[in-house]
C-alpha cells in the first residue's frame, strides 16, 4: 500500500494554521460553548482499549498538537453523555474507530460510529485484537429495531474500510500509535487541501 508523505514544512504550516484557528475559536464564546472542536474522535470500547490505545492516541495525538477527544480526558462530572459525545463528532473532522473484541457489545460505542457515518465523517478503523469478520451486531433485544439498522449498516462500512490492525500480544505499541497519527495528520491535510 502506497502512501504519501508530507514534508515538514507541509506539516509545519498545517499545525500552523491549526493553532490559528483554535484562537480563533478560543476568543468566540459562543461557539465555543456550543460547539466541541476537536480534529478527531477516539471511538473505543473502555474495557478493552482505554487504559491502553486509545489513552496512548489520544496523549500522542495531543502532542503533535492537534485537539482529540476522548470521553474520560474530554469530559467531566455533570455533562450529558450524549449530548456533548454527539456534539464533539458532529463537530470533529476525522474519527478513529479502535474495534476490540467487547466493541459490538457497547450500545455507545455502535452509536458513535452510526452517528461518524450519518455525519459523513471520515473514520479511520483499527482493529485490535479482533478481524474486521469476527464484528458483528448481536440482537439481545434492549435496542430498537431502527439503532440496529444504523448500527449494521455502520458497522459494514467500517469493515469495508482500509484499516491498521494490530495484535496486542505481540505487536509495538508505538508502531501503532504513530501510524494512526500519521494517518491522521494526513487525512487532515488532506481535507485542508480540498
Amino acid at each position: 500500500m502506497h502512501r504519501q508523505r508530507y514534508s515538514s514544512a507541509v506539516i509545519k504550516n498545517f499545525l500552523a494554521h491549526q493553532t490559528a484557528t483554535k484562537r480563533l475559536l478560543a476568543t468566540n464564546d459562543a461557539v465555543t460553548k456550543t460547539k466541541a472542536y476537536c480534529d478527531v474522535f477516539i471511538n473505543h470500547r473502555g474495557i478493552d482499549t482505554k487504559k491502553t490505545l486509545a489513552t496512548l492516541l489520544y496523549d500522542h495525538l495531543s502532542r503533535r498538537k492537534l485537539k482529540p477527544f476522548l470521553d474520560n480526558k474530554n469530559m467531566k462530572p455533570g455533562d450529558k453523555l450524549f449530548d456533548h459525545i454527539d456534539n464533539a463528532i458532529r463537530n470533529c473532522k476525522v474519527g478513529i474507530a479502535v474495534f476490540s473484541p467487547n466493541y459490538c457489545k457497547s450500545y455507545f460505542c455502535l452509536h458513535e460510529l452510526a452517528l461518524f457515518t450519518e455525519s459523513k465523517k471520515k473514520v479511520i478503523p483499527i482493529f485490535c485484537d479482533v478481524k474486521p469478520s469476527q464484528l458483528s451486531v448481536t440482537d439481545n433485544g434492549n435496542v430498537p429495531k431502527k439503532d440496529l439498522r444504523r448500527f449494521e449498516s455502520a458497522l459494514e462500512e467500517a469493515k469495508c474500510t482500509v484499516g491498521l490492525t494490530f495484535d496486542s500480544l505481540e505487536g509495538n505499541w508505538l508502531d501503532v500509535v504513530n501510524s494512526a497519527s500519521e494517518t491522521v495528520m494526513e487525512s487532515l491535510i488532506e481535507m485542508e487541501s480540498h
